[in-house]
């Protein structure tokens, strides 16, 4: 299916691996030209050499640390400044650290709420004068954690929990200006984080991945492809009637009935 992202101009944030550079790789294949961020500078080049290379699209490193407000602005300037336009945000990073609600205190909460839920208002914010004179997508990427929390993610929990319920109220906000806002939210992924949460558990990696996959009810981990293939839809003129939406990208480890 052509996905008719040629000549749309993406900004996917933090792109240098994992899955933004999937998203990023995917709306480059696709077409698009697309602007990709993270706060490493030297892999961000380094991605996005590699990703020029393989798909032939323009590809804008910008170098930007999320949490600050300052980064964010210059992202969006920058970007529009070499485009000319912005008509695709997907908004992605980590995720604050793992630990007992209890033990987190006002700087550790202060420090989540910038890096998952203030950016994500700081770049929408930023984005909207631009894409409100064609319209454009904006996409979040969240965790399955924010709709089905586990203990020890609260800090990631409440913080992408905020976003959704910004996310699903721009929805309704900008929707006249023909701009849909989605969030999704992965399950088990196939990345570099994964492997990190392997090596420091308190098992063995590969007995801790195979308890992983017998949860998921499709019997495997998610690959960043099934990420991105999502996220290319939602984003692209043929998922413009998709908005205000949560959805779970798990193998089905969603239960709930809503």
């Amino acid at each position: 299916m052509n996905l008719d992202l040629a000549g749309k101009c993406a900004i996917v944030g933090g792109a240098s691996q994992g899955i933004g550079y999937g998203i990023a790789h995917l709306l480059a294949s696709e077409g698009a030209r697309v602007a990709i961020t993270a706060r490493r500078e030297r892999d961000l080049r380094t991605a996005a050499e590699k990703m020029a290379a393989e798909t032939g699209a323009e590809i804008l490193p910008v170098q930007a640390d999320c949490r600050l407000a300052a980064d964010c602005d210059r992202v969006v300037k920058t970007v529009g400044d070499a485009f000319g336009r912005i008509d695709i945000l997907v908004n992605n990073d980590g995720a604050p650290p793992l630990g007992d609600l209890s033990s987190f205190d006002d700087a550790a909460w202060q420090k989540a709420m910038e890096q998952n839920f203030m950016y994500v208002a700081r770049m929408c914010r930023g984005v909207l004068p631009i894409m409100q004179e064609r319209g454009g997508s904006i996409l979040n990427i969240t965790a399955i954690s924010a709709i089905q929390p586990i203990p020890r993610f609260g800090l990631s929990v409440a913080s992408w929990g905020a976003v959704i319920g910004y996310a699903k109220t721009l929805a309704l906000e900008v929707a006249r200006f023909s701009i849909n806002v989605n969030t999704i939210c992965p399950g088990y992924v196939d990345t570099q984080r994964l492997e990190k949460v392997f090596s420091t558990g308190d098992k063995p990696a590969r007995q801790m991945r195979s308890e992983l996959e017998r949860e998921v009810p499709l019997g495997r981990i998610g690959s960043v492809s099934d990420i991105a293939s999502l996220v290319a839809l939602l984003v692209s003129p043929r998922g413009s009637y998709i908005t205000g939406t949560v959805i779970p990208v798990d193998g089905g480890l969603f239960r709930a009935v809503r």
